[in-house]
């Protein structure tokens, strides 16, 4: 039996991830195996590397840098998020990043990105040198309209949430038996269709595969979001999921929304560790009652 966490994306709703994994790392509770896209993915190097309270420096303390979220960058440079700040400065000077500790884990770790070209998912896995794991963590996290692809193995690569954006099934197919589920919508969200390839027909032309998962992208989170819930309500995994988001946006600046999440995130991990250690230790998964 394989214990797996998967983690998805969100920006800035991260924060409730961010919570979530502070205070699994607290009680020690670690998984076999993590994937996780965008924003997911970068809650999951600094957990796996074992730095506790890290997370929420980089996502909340940082937020008020001008240049973390820049209207000015992104009118100079296409990105409103400041990647070189994100995936430079701050990991390798400002908040470092423990690289021997992250290659230490003993956990399997994926990343999951979009190729911009042909439209699949592509998917990343440890061990990865420190340049190779920043590379592949800001192409997660590239947004369309808002980064630039990531140029990287002979590929273009953005958002690992618009090909696979709950990677439930890549899990599997990696031999997880006993998923735990960090999302950062409520339990009424179900994602609709976005126009945004008809207001850009520049952009899908240039990036074509990247057009075709953006449209298919509701179709494919909501049957993943349906699978994840049917294995819940089987006893084969477990949701962890915010309850109010705070009004928060995918883009937010506002210190004490995001504490405000990221604390509601770790009362619930809280409520959940005894739980979750039970479901990891079963022998099997069907005995557990579904959790509340």
């Amino acid at each position: 039996m394989k214990s797996g966490l998967i983690l998805e994306g969100g920006g800035m709703r991260g924060v409730y991830t961010a919570g979530v994994l502070q205070k699994f790392l607290e009680e020690d509770l670690f998984t076999d195996y993590v994937v996780g896209v965008s924003a997911g993915a970068c809650n999951a190097v600094s957990y796996l590397s074992r730095q506790s309270g890290r997370n929420r420096e980089v996502m909340i303390d940082y937020v008020k840098h001008p240049d973390y979220i820049s209207v000015k960058n992104f009118l100079k440079k296409r990105e409103l998020f400041g990647m070189n700040l994100i995936f430079d400065e701050i990991p390798n000077r400002l908040v470092p990043f423990d690289y021997n500790g992250f290659g230490a884990a003993g956990e399997e770790f994926v990343v999951g990105t979009t190729d911009c070209m042909t439209g699949e998912a592509v998917y990343f896995h440890k061990p990865l040198s420190p340049e190779e794991l920043l590379a592949v963590v800001r192409a997660s996290s590239s947004l369309p309209f808002m980064s630039k692809p990531v140029e990287y193995q002979g590929r273009l690569l953005m958002d690992g949430s618009l090909a696979d954006p709950l990677p439930i099934r890549r899990a599997m197919l990696d031999g997880v038996t006993k998923p735990i589920i960090v999302l950062t919508r409520e339990s009424s969200y179900r994602k609709r269709q976005t126009p945004l390839v008809r207001i850009a027909p520049t952009f899908a032309r240039q990036y074509p595969g990247l057009a075709r998962a953006l449209e298919e992208r509701q179709r494919v989170y909501n049957e993943s979001l349906a699978h994840i819930e049917a294995l819940e309500q089987q006893g084969r995994a477990i949701i962890v999921r915010p309850r109010n988001l705070h009004r928060l946006r995918g883009i937010e600046r506002d210190q004490e929304r995001l504490a405000a999440l990221y604390v509601q995130g770790y009362r619930d991990a809280e409520l959940m560790v005894p739980h979750a250690k039970q479901f990891i230790a079963s022998p099997t998964t069907l005995t557990l009652e579904r959790s509340s």
